[in-house]
C-alpha cells in the first residue's frame, strides 16, 4: 500500500512539473514575442488560475520560472509585471528557444551573433594554446558526426553544439566555460532557423575543420580568424534565408 501511495504521489508530482512547465512557456513565448510588453500586468494568480484552468500553484510556480529567468518579477500590491528586456537572461536556454518559436527581429539576431563573436574566437585562440589530447578527440567526435550525418538532422545538430561546447571547454577559462550552455543553445536554435523553409545553400563543416586543424597546430592567431570566419559565415547565412523566407511571402501574397 505505502509503495502504491508514493507512486501516485510521484505521478501527481510529474504531471505538476509538466503542468507549471507548459504554463512557463506559454507565458514566455507571449513576452517574447511582445504579446505582453515590458511593464505589462499578468493578471493575478486567481484570475489566472481561473482562466487557464489549472491549479493556483502550477500557476505560481510558473511565474517563479519566468522570475528566475528574468522575464518578470512579482511585488505585494503590484503583482506580476513584465520585466525591461535588459534584465531578460535572453542565454538562457529556455528563453532562446522561446524566442526562436516566431521570427526574431533583425537587431536581436544581429546581437546574438556579435555576442558570439565576442566570445568565441578569444576562446577559439585561448584553446589553441591551452587545448589537451582529450579536448582534440572531442572537437573530432563532433566533427565527424557533423560530417556523417550533416546539420539537416537532428543529429548533426547536436554535434555541431557538441564541437562548440568542446571548444569553450578547451579555451580552460572558467567564466568561458559557464557559457556553453547559452552558446550551445544559440548555435542549435539559429542552425533549425535558416534551415526552416530550406537546406543550407552551403556545406558549414569546412569552417569547422579549420578551427580545428587551428586548434591542433596550436596556432592561435589561425584559431581566433577561423572562428571569427565561421560565425560572419553563419550570420550570412541567417541573412540570407531570411531574406529567402520574405521573398517567398511576397511572392505568395501576390499569388492569392
Amino acid at each position: 500500500m505505502p509503495n502504491r501511495i508514493a507512486k501516485k504521489a510521484i505521478a501527481r508530482r510529474r504531471k505538476s512539473l509538466r503542468l507549471h512547465g507548459t504554463i512557463a512557456r506559454d507565458l514566455g513565448v507571449a513576452i517574447v514575442s511582445g504579446r505582453y510588453r515590458p511593464g505589462d500586468t499578468l493578471n493575478g494568480e486567481i484570475a489566472a488560475s481561473d482562466r487557464l484552468h489549472v491549479s493556483r500553484s502550477a500557476y505560481r510556480e510558473a511565474v517563479r520560472i519566468l522570475a528566475a529567468k528574468g522575464l518578470v518579477e512579482s511585488r505585494p500590491k503590484v503583482g506580476t509585471r513584465v520585466s525591461p528586456q535588459y534584465r531578460w537572461h535572453l542565454l538562457d536556454p529556455d528563453v532562446l528557444s522561446w524566442i526562436f518559436e516566431f521570427e526574431p527581429d533583425d537587431a536581436l539576431l544581429a546581437n546574438l551573433f556579435e555576442l558570439r563573436k565576442i566570445v568565441e574566437p578569444p576562446a577559439a585562440a585561448l584553446a589553441a594554446t591551452r587545448r589537451t589530447d582529450g579536448d582534440l578527440d572531442a572537437m573530432s567526435r563532433a566533427l565527424e558526426g557533423m560530417s556523417r550525418y550533416t546539420l539537416a538532422s537532428e543529429l548533426g545538430r547536436l554535434a555541431d553544439q557538441d564541437f562548440h561546447s568542446a571548444l569553450l571547454r578547451a579555451s580552460g577559462n572558467l567564466f568561458v566555460v559557464s557559457l556553453t550552455s547559452g552558446v550551445g543553445a544559440a548555435v542549435s536554435w539559429t542552425t533549425v532557423f535558416k534551415q526552416r523553409f530550406s537546406p543550407l545553400s552551403r556545406d558549414p563543416v569546412p569552417d569547422h575543420a579549420r578551427v580545428f586543424d587551428a586548434v591542433a597546430a596550436r596556432d592561435a592567431r589561425a584559431a581566433h580568424k577561423a572562428m571569427t570566419n565561421l560565425v560572419e559565415n553563419a550570420f550570412v547565412d541567417t541573412t540570407n534565408s531570411r531574406q529567402r523566407a520574405s521573398s517567398a511571402k511576397r511572392r505568395n501574397k501576390k499569388t492569392r
